[in-house]
Protein backbone atom coordinates (compact mmCIF):
# COMPACT_ATOMS: atom_id res chain seq x y z
CA UNK A 1 0.00 0.00 0.00
CA UNK A 2 1.10 3.35 -0.59
CA UNK A 3 0.33 6.24 1.64
CA UNK A 4 -0.11 9.83 0.70
CA UNK A 5 -0.98 13.02 2.33
CA UNK A 6 -3.27 15.44 1.42
CA UNK A 7 -3.23 19.01 2.81
CA UNK A 8 -5.59 18.26 5.19
CA UNK A 9 -3.44 16.66 8.58
CA UNK A 10 -4.34 13.16 8.94
CA UNK A 11 -6.12 12.94 5.48
CA UNK A 12 -4.70 10.29 3.70
CA UNK A 13 -5.22 8.68 0.00
CA UNK A 14 -4.30 5.23 0.01
CA UNK A 15 -2.99 2.94 -3.38
CA UNK A 16 -3.05 -0.55 -3.96
CA UNK A 17 0.10 -2.47 -4.44
CA UNK A 18 -1.43 -4.57 -7.11
CA UNK A 19 0.87 -7.89 -7.80
CA UNK A 20 0.01 -8.77 -11.40
CA UNK A 21 0.41 -11.84 -13.32
CA UNK A 22 -1.51 -13.46 -16.30
CA UNK A 23 -4.76 -14.14 -13.81
CA UNK A 24 -5.03 -10.62 -13.00
CA UNK A 25 -4.12 -9.05 -10.26
CA UNK A 26 -3.54 -9.32 -5.75
CA UNK A 27 -3.52 -6.53 -3.71
CA UNK A 28 -4.23 -5.67 -0.37
CA UNK A 29 -7.06 -3.47 0.82
CA UNK A 30 -6.05 -3.55 4.25
CA UNK A 31 -3.09 -4.11 6.71
CA UNK A 32 -3.16 -3.71 10.09
CA UNK A 33 0.92 -3.48 10.58
CA UNK A 34 1.15 -0.71 7.33
CA UNK A 35 -1.71 1.27 9.17
CA UNK A 36 -0.31 0.93 12.26
CA UNK A 37 3.33 2.36 11.00
CA UNK A 38 1.65 5.42 9.36
CA UNK A 39 -0.29 5.80 12.97
CA UNK A 40 -3.97 5.25 11.42
CA UNK A 41 -6.97 3.14 12.72
CA UNK A 42 -6.88 -0.61 12.43
CA UNK A 43 -10.19 -1.22 14.41
CA UNK A 44 -13.11 -1.10 12.05
CA UNK A 45 -16.33 -2.12 13.33
CA UNK A 46 -18.73 -2.04 10.36
CA UNK A 47 -18.38 -2.63 6.68
CA UNK A 48 -20.60 -0.16 4.49
CA UNK A 49 -21.99 -0.79 1.06
CA UNK A 50 -23.52 2.17 -1.04
CA UNK A 51 -25.02 2.08 -4.30
CA UNK A 52 -26.43 5.34 -6.69
CA UNK A 53 -28.49 3.98 -9.86
CA UNK A 54 -27.74 7.50 -11.45
CA UNK A 55 -24.28 9.69 -12.02
CA UNK A 56 -25.16 12.89 -10.36
CA UNK A 57 -26.37 11.45 -6.67
CA UNK A 58 -24.99 13.15 -4.46
CA UNK A 59 -24.17 11.82 -1.10
CA UNK A 60 -23.42 13.91 2.18
CA UNK A 61 -21.54 16.17 3.63
CA UNK A 62 -22.06 13.53 7.09
CA UNK A 63 -20.37 13.57 10.18
CA UNK A 64 -20.73 12.10 13.80
CA UNK A 65 -20.07 13.82 16.94
CA UNK A 66 -18.29 12.68 20.16
CA UNK A 67 -18.84 9.88 21.43
CA UNK A 68 -19.27 8.22 18.13
CA UNK A 69 -16.75 10.36 16.03
CA UNK A 70 -15.75 7.54 13.17
CA UNK A 71 -13.08 7.04 11.15
CA UNK A 72 -14.18 5.93 7.38
CA UNK A 73 -11.94 4.08 4.77
CA UNK A 74 -13.49 4.83 1.54
CA UNK A 75 -12.97 2.30 -2.13
CA UNK A 76 -14.93 3.12 -5.05
CA UNK A 77 -15.79 -0.58 -6.60
CA UNK A 78 -18.19 -0.15 -9.45
CA UNK A 79 -17.94 3.62 -11.46
CA UNK A 80 -16.91 6.72 -10.28
CA UNK A 81 -17.31 8.66 -7.32
CA UNK A 82 -15.49 12.66 -6.65
CA UNK A 83 -14.89 12.17 -2.85
CA UNK A 84 -14.61 15.04 -0.38
CA UNK A 85 -13.74 15.56 2.97
CA UNK A 86 -14.20 18.61 5.27
CA UNK A 87 -12.09 19.23 8.60
CA UNK A 88 -14.36 20.31 10.93
CA UNK A 89 -12.15 19.22 13.79
CA UNK A 90 -11.73 22.48 16.70
CA UNK A 91 -8.18 24.11 16.20
CA UNK A 92 -7.22 22.43 13.94
CA UNK A 93 -5.12 24.59 11.21
CA UNK A 94 -6.78 23.22 8.27
CA UNK A 95 -10.62 23.71 10.14
CA UNK A 96 -13.10 24.79 7.20
CA UNK A 97 -10.82 23.45 4.31
CA UNK A 98 -11.72 20.69 2.14
CA UNK A 99 -10.46 17.91 0.34
CA UNK A 100 -11.54 16.26 -2.62
CA UNK A 101 -10.39 13.51 -5.69
CA UNK A 102 -11.68 11.17 -7.75
CA UNK A 103 -12.43 7.39 -6.56
CA UNK A 104 -12.67 4.99 -8.99
CA UNK A 105 -12.88 1.08 -10.19
CA UNK A 106 -9.85 1.74 -12.47
CA UNK A 107 -7.55 3.85 -10.19
CA UNK A 108 -8.38 1.84 -6.86
CA UNK A 109 -7.53 4.99 -5.01
CA UNK A 110 -8.95 5.01 -1.37
CA UNK A 111 -9.72 8.00 0.96
CA UNK A 112 -8.96 7.87 4.42
CA UNK A 113 -11.59 9.97 6.53
CA UNK A 114 -10.32 11.05 10.05
CA UNK A 115 -12.54 11.52 12.95
CA UNK A 116 -13.75 15.02 13.28
CA UNK A 117 -14.40 15.32 9.30
CA UNK A 118 -17.23 15.55 7.61
CA UNK A 119 -17.21 13.51 4.15
CA UNK A 120 -19.43 12.94 1.13
CA UNK A 121 -19.29 12.02 -2.89
CA UNK A 122 -21.13 12.80 -6.01
CA UNK A 123 -21.74 9.47 -8.21
CA UNK A 124 -19.67 10.92 -11.22
CA UNK A 125 -21.32 7.28 -13.42
CA UNK A 126 -24.44 5.67 -13.59
CA UNK A 127 -24.36 2.42 -11.26
CA UNK A 128 -21.22 3.23 -9.12
CA UNK A 129 -20.88 1.16 -5.96
CA UNK A 130 -18.84 2.36 -2.97
CA UNK A 131 -17.22 -0.01 -0.32
CA UNK A 132 -16.18 1.80 3.24
CA UNK A 133 -15.29 0.98 6.37
CA UNK A 134 -15.94 2.54 9.71
CA UNK A 135 -14.40 2.90 13.13
CA UNK A 136 -17.64 3.36 15.21
CA UNK A 137 -21.26 2.33 15.02
CA UNK A 138 -23.94 4.41 13.23
CA UNK A 139 -25.32 6.65 15.84
CA UNK A 140 -28.62 9.40 14.95
CA UNK A 141 -27.96 11.11 17.99
CA UNK A 142 -24.76 12.45 17.19
CA UNK A 143 -24.72 12.91 13.21
CA UNK A 144 -24.50 15.93 11.27
CA UNK A 145 -24.67 17.27 7.88
CA UNK A 146 -22.79 20.01 6.46
CA UNK A 147 -24.51 21.91 3.31
CA UNK A 148 -22.84 20.43 0.01
CA UNK A 149 -22.73 23.53 -1.66
CA UNK A 150 -21.71 26.39 1.27
CA UNK A 151 -20.15 29.12 -0.14
CA UNK A 152 -17.61 29.33 2.63
CA UNK A 153 -16.52 25.96 1.94
CA UNK A 154 -16.41 26.02 -1.48
CA UNK A 155 -15.66 23.14 -2.42
CA UNK A 156 -15.01 22.62 -6.14
CA UNK A 157 -17.98 19.67 -7.42
CA UNK A 158 -17.00 18.13 -11.17
CA UNK A 159 -20.80 18.23 -11.46
CA UNK A 160 -23.66 19.61 -10.05
CA UNK A 161 -26.04 16.96 -8.13
CA UNK A 162 -29.10 15.91 -9.48
CA UNK A 163 -29.98 13.86 -6.85
CA UNK A 164 -29.90 14.87 -3.46
CA UNK A 165 -31.83 13.30 -0.22
CA UNK A 166 -34.14 16.08 1.62
CA UNK A 167 -31.56 15.51 4.54
CA UNK A 168 -28.49 16.15 3.12
CA UNK A 169 -30.66 19.32 0.78
CA UNK A 170 -31.24 20.78 4.39
CA UNK A 171 -27.41 20.37 5.95
CA UNK A 172 -25.98 23.45 7.54
CA UNK A 173 -23.78 25.85 7.03
CA UNK A 174 -20.15 25.58 8.37
CA UNK A 175 -21.01 29.04 10.08
CA UNK A 176 -24.13 27.08 12.07
CA UNK A 177 -21.56 23.99 12.95
CA UNK A 178 -19.72 24.22 16.46
CA UNK A 179 -16.41 22.32 15.55
CA UNK A 180 -16.03 19.21 16.64
CA UNK A 181 -13.82 18.69 19.94
CA UNK A 182 -12.44 15.31 19.47
CA UNK A 183 -11.37 12.81 23.00
CA UNK A 184 -7.77 11.58 23.12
Amino acid sequence: MKFKKTNLKDNFLIDLDLIEDERGFFARYFCETKFSQQGLNTRWVQINNSASKRAGTLRGLHYQREPNAEIKLVRCLKGAIWDVVVDLRDNSETFGKWFGTKLSDENRTMMYVPKGFAHGYVSLESDTEILYLVSDFYAPDTEGTLIWNDLKVGICWPTTPQVISDKDAKGDTLDKIIPITLKN
